[in-house]
């Protein structure tokens, strides 16, 4: 993949190109940004400039060879390590390297997806993938051993903040002292999640969500109609896998739109009805059913929408970009009970189940107190 082929984020391209030219590449290297940025097309955009020497991606003479490879994803040198979890036909200890061919289609065919496209591609939604110590041992013996075409060792860690802390702590030293010529590119969403000890270790690079120019003209390219291309890619929001999805009409989104309005629906009509509580039960039960990745997602779907509402409420409607087709919901309607006095506690109560359902708390009990705590917040006046 070269970087003519990467979304927009042409300051961390010069950035790159310009290292890379100079000979200071870092031994490590950590890229944080938001979902559909572009972070994991640019890491191999950039471990293929490195290993097949492209300092001028408009002639690439002699370097064929190693480009195609690179076009497979197997280049000899370059190493990727995911979140894996044991299926039907890798019964224990999941490692990457048993899953290399799933991981070449997922690239190819999605490599702006999320994690959760990638569950789906293993067939393992139900499940927590990891990055777990075996993991990490089986990057030690990639790494000891010498360079295929006797240059540069690249190694991606796709979605590290999914690192077993185990896992991490075996990776240190390496990370640290890497052998000679050899590179690491850790990709994460949420830097936080990585521990301090290996951020430390690495120089970070912060990606910022891509520009809505750059989605419209790519979905434009695609062949999309100039102005339902601008309406999506407002709606993306700068993660150009939701504007693929918003283009094929199978985003989660949808989903989570009916999931949300039934769910303050029913809490706004909870306080002085008990009955209706049972309405709240019965939707725990619904959404509590689903994998917790799923779980953990539509609960970032909902703070979005809270915080959108308030945008509203305080009169900034050009920073919102859900545009609601659920039962007739309006979100401008929905505003003024999202306020100053409400939205920290909304947000924490969010924060909180989010954190008990990765912490494979029970679903059915984390969604019922959330509902109920919400019908509270709701009728808190501004």
């Amino acid at each position: 993949m070269l970087f003519s082929e990467v979304l927009g984020q042409s300051h961390i391209k010069k950035h790159l190109t310009y290292s890379a030219d100079n000979g200071r590449i870092p031994h490590a290297q950590l890229f944080v940004g938001p979902e559909g940025s572009g972070i994991l097309p640019m890491a191999i955009a950039y471990a293929q400039y490195i290993l097949c020497g492209n300092t001028n991606e408009e002639n690439n003479t002699g370097r064929e060879a190693c480009n195609l490879k690179f076009n497979n994803l197997s280049h000899p040198d370059l190493h990727f390590a995911f979140p894996v979890a044991v299926t039907d036909t890798v019964k224990n200890h999941p490692v990457s390297s048993k899953f290399l061919t799933e991981w070449r289609t997922f690239v190819k065919e999605q490599p702006y997806g999320n994690l959760f496209d990638w569950y789906k591609v293993l067939d393992i939604e139900k499940k927590q993938g990891q990055i777990g110590v075996d993991e990490a041992e089986d990057i030690v013996k990639k790494l000891s051993l010498k360079a295929y075409e006797g240059g540069y060792k690249v190694m991606i860690i796709w979605m590290a903040d999914r690192m077993h802390n185990s896992a991490a702590n075996k990776l240190l030293k390496l990370i640290e002292e890497p052998p000679n010529k050899t590179f690491f590119i850790l990709i994460a969403e949420d830097e936080g999640q990585i521990i301090q000890t290996i951020r430390s270790r690495c120089q970070v690079l912060h990606f910022p969500p891509l520009a809505e120019s750059v989605i419209a003209e790519a979905l434009e390219v695609n062949g999309t109609d100039a102005n339902k291309a601008l309406k999506i890619a407002h709606q993306a929001n700068g993660n150009f896998n939701k504007a693929l999805d918003l283009i094929h009409q199978n985003s989660e989104d949808l989903v989570f739109e009916k999931w949300f309005v039934t769910w303050v629906r029913a809490a706004f009509r909870a306080r002085g009805n008990k009955a209706v509580i049972h309405n709240l039960i019965s939707w725990s039960e619904e959404v509590s059913t689903t994998n917790r990745e799923t779980q953990k997602r539509f609960l970032l779907f909902c703070l979005d929408v809270f915080r959108q509402a308030l945008l509203i409420n305080y009169q900034a409607s050009e920073l919102t970009y859900i545009d609601f087709s659920a039962d007739n919901f309006q979100l401008e309607k929905f505003a003024p009970f999202v306020h100053g006095n409400n939205i920290l506690e909304i947000t924490k109560e969010l924060e909180d189940a989010i954190y008990h359902v990765g912490r494979n708390g029970n679903g059915k009990i984390i969604f019922t107190d959330l509902s109920i705590k919400l019908t509270r917040l709701l009728h808190v006046k501004e």
